[in-house]
């Protein structure tokens, strides 16, 4: 399997779980189910347009994952537990663990695009690390009923529509 693939696969995964962990209250009951099949069924067409677009490719040696890209990975886990210990000891309310993923996340996708040679990946990057940003913003604005929504559903169809769009290129 083309790295390539194997990171849009990844990326398609984690959008469709951002969309389904967080698209509950305070949306109305239909439209959460509503964001939940439709991000089910980018993830499936990802993997579909994947598997046909990467069969023409070849397989390739997974490059992307080297020593710079394991270090990244090590890290943003490492903040993200972290920065999770850290707001519960602070008390903070259980919605901005995924405004703090999101940022967290978008910063890896960021740092990874100069790494990669892929300056397309920073988009999402930028976008996921603002959506995170405005999620603790709201938190401090005492706004948390719709962090998961801005900084989960809305991330994760960024992350959906970024892996739509680079399967699709290839």
């Amino acid at each position: 399997m083309p790295p390539q693939l194997l990171g849009l696969l990844i990326g398609a995964g984690f959008g469709t779980a951002f969309v389904l962990a967080n698209a509950g209250e305070p949306l109305p009951g239909a439209a959460g189910i509503v964001l939940r099949v439709a991000a089910v069924l980018c993830l499936a067409a990802v993997v579909v347009f994947g598997f046909r677009n990467g069969e023409r490719d070849g397989g390739g040696r997974p490059g992307w994952f080297g020593p710079k890209f394991g270090l990244v990975v090590v890290a943003e886990f490492a903040l993200i537990f972290g920065g999770i210990s850290v707001l519960r000891a602070l008390d903070a309310p259980q919605e901005v663990n995924v405004a703090w993923i999101a940022l967290i996340v978008g910063l890896h996708f960021v740092v990874l695009a100069p790494i990669w040679k892929e300056p397309v990946i920073a988009v999402p990057g930028v976008l996921l690390t603002g959506l995170g940003v405005a999620g603790m913003v709201m938190a401090a604005m005492s706004a948390v009923d719709w962090i998961p929504f801005v900084s989960g559903v809305l991330s994760g169809a960024v992350l959906l529509a970024g892996c739509l769009v680079g399967v699709t290129r290839r």
